[in-house]
């Protein structure tokens, strides 16, 4: 019992100690992920702030192009003014207006513009190129350009339409700046690289810009499969209840930047318990294994010690059988050569049993009611006077089950003998045998001192003893009979300290 409450306490230490272990290892490598994963979302959040003074530079470069495309406008709107002017002049009284209109006209310096006579042709242009407009009108070529930038100019809608006379109309289209156009180029040379922030970041966190105004995902470097539009709604739910999303002001609408946890550390988060149990698993498979030796070994002992112990018992046996013969003959009280042959025919079963244990048990069908009552009947004479014991079956005879009597018998034996130990040879041993569906049930029940809960299974493993004397092994015997030679079931059914325990043994029927 000692050997076997130290085993005990060495497993609980040995699992206290693992699970410390794992414990202590998941704790320090989930510490160290959310680290990683902390300082990954400061450096998305860092990029984020970076991302939102580009926004608003973006933001503003739009504007200024605004205010300045405006001001071009105003400023072309009074060029079309001027030449309206020149062209509506009939006579000499307004030579002042005529003069202040050629002074708008050629103060623009900048603006490119091109006047269309009624037929198409070009009556004059200004500011397109280094070139003075007349070399321009001597070639083909450069009049054949500047009709196709005027195409371009009216199809974009940036052309006045100036009546001549009543009905002849001259059409005046223009361009912007070079200016204007340096700044329009850098502004979308901002937007693209804006948008290329968003979903070239490879390195930096997954991150999905989102316009809650129209729903529209703007961009992002997260999977196809996520940005579905089945799934983007669940995609958004699932980033804001995680972590809080950043506000964005793009082209004047705000915008909402979510972040979540890149791959790497949802695969590192979840590394540890894949490792821990890949060698949990490794640990199970190596300890049912060495398991399986272990009682495939222990069966060759108690095969081997079986044949051993029948073998020896086997010789003295035969030899007090012709003692007993020879006192027969002689004259003495015939009481005591009988006695003598029931403990030769005792002897005789005991070996039989153990050989049947190394041998291998042969189980045929036979009266189970009638063999447990004939052992009960034998014990009855040789136990206590002050333990009474009561045999009860529910049900008819005969009771036919599959079973070695002679097996059965040393089980029955031996819970009994325990029983009467644990009553101190005082008390009631009640057997009840009852069929239920395809079991048969044989309780066994004693008004001894009882077991504890912990006792209920520890009690069939080797070498555990409640008592001073014995080695521990007649309940183990019995679980090997009940189980491996009867694939039945013994266990302690119920048990309460000083008021006794039941013990169930269930053969299949």
């Amino acid at each position: 019992m000692d050997l076997y409450a130290s085993k005990q306490r060495w497993k609980l230490l040995l699992v206290i100690l693992a699970l410390a272990i794992v414990g202590g290892s998941l704790f320090y490598s989930n510490q160290s992920i959310r680290k990683i994963g902390k300082r990954e979302r400061s450096k998305a959040q860092q990029w984020a702030l970076a991302l939102r003074k580009k926004a608003e530079l973006v933001e503003l470069s739009s504007q200024i192009f605004a205010a300045l495309q405006e001001k071009e406008r105003e400023k072309i709107e009074l060029v079309v003014r001027a030449n309206r002017t020149l062209l509506d002049a009939s006579d000499l009284s307004m030579s002042q207006d005529v003069d202040f209109a050629l002074d708008i006209i050629e103060a623009n310096k900048d603006i490119p513009f091109i006047l269309l006579n009624d037929d198409g042709s070009i009556s004059q242009s200004r500011n397109l190129g280094p070139a003075g407009a007349a070399s321009l009108m001597d070639h083909q070529f450069y009049a054949d350009s500047i009709k196709q930038l005027a195409k371009s100019w009216i199809a974009a809608k940036r052309f006045y339409q100036i009546q001549v006379f009543e009905d002849m109309y001259m059409t005046l289209c223009h361009g912007y700046s070079k200016e204007l156009e340096r700044l329009q180029a850098h502004s979308d040379s901002l937007i693209r690289s804006f948008n290329a922030d968003l979903t070239d970041q490879k390195s930096l966190v997954p991150v999905l810009l989102y316009d809650p105004a129209t729903k529209v995902v703007v961009a992002s470097n997260f999977s196809k499969k996520e940005l579905a539009p089945s799934k983007i709604k669940s995609t958004i739910h699932e980033l804001s209840k995680k972590y809080q999303p950043i506000e964005l002001s793009i082209n004047g609408g705000t915008k909402l930047l979510y972040l979540k946890d890149s791959d790497e550390v949802q695969q590192l988060f979840w590394l540890p318990y894949l490792q821990f149990g890949i060698l949990g698993l490794i640990v199970l498979i190596g300890y049912l294994l060495f398991s399986m030796y272990r009682k495939a070994e222990q069966n060759q002992v108690w095969a081997g010690m079986a044949k051993e112990t029948a073998h020896q018992l086997g010789t003295p046996l035969s030899s007090m059988m012709a003692w007993v013969a020879y006192l027969e003959q002689q004259d003495i009280d015939p009481m005591i050569a009988q006695e003598m042959h029931k403990d030769l025919e005792r002897l005789e079963k005991i070996t039989d049993r153990f050989s049947k244990i190394g041998s291998g048990a042969k189980l045929v069908e036979g009266d189970l009611a009638e063999t447990i009552e004939n052992n009960l009947n034998y014990l009855k004479a040789r136990l206590s006077q002050k333990v009474v014991m009561q045999f009860e079956l529910d049900g008819e005879r005969p009771l036919i089950v599959l079973h070695n009597a002679s097996l059965i018998e040393w089980v029955v034996e031996n819970i009994c003998k325990n029983a009467v130990d644990a009553m101190e040879g005082i008390g009631t041993l009640h057997i009840h045998i009852q069929e239920v569906a395809e079991w048969v049930h044989i309780d066994i029940s004693d008004t001894g001192k009882g077991l504890n809960p912990k006792q209920f299974k520890t009690i069939f493993e080797p070498g555990y003893s409640t008592k001073k004397r014995g080695w521990g092994l007649g309940l183990t015997l019995v679980k090997r009979i009940v189980e491996e030679y009867h694939k039945g079931k013994v266990f302690v059914l119920q048990s309460e300290p000083e008021k006794g325990t039941t013990f169930r043994i269930s053969i299949p029927h």
